[in-house]
């Protein structure tokens, strides 16, 4: 099980977008699967505002997705550690 930090709407739909092809739906298909149209699940997967957490959430679980929320993590050393 992998685990993707989200923290714009654009990582979101990424990460969506992500799953949906890993369980080989297309857009059409997790939207019959979910009640939405087509057009709802691009704008979920190209990060556009106005999309209702109802409809998240119906996403999500469509995919077998949870939503986790805790404080941000910090990255604490120096970029010249890393070389």
């Amino acid at each position: 099980m992998s685990t993707n930090i989200v923290r714009t709407p654009d990582q979101l739909g990424a990460a969506i977008r992500r799953q949906r092809k890993l369980k080989s739906f297309t857009q059409a298909q997790l939207g019959e699967k979910t009640h939405l149209r087509q057009a709802t699940i691009s704008a979920l997967e190209n990060g556009e505002g106005g999309i209702q957490l109802k409809t998240l959430t119906d996403v999500l679980a469509a995919l077998n997705l949870e939503l986790v929320v805790r404080e941000r993590t910090t990255y604490t050393r120096d970029i010249e550690d890393l070389f």
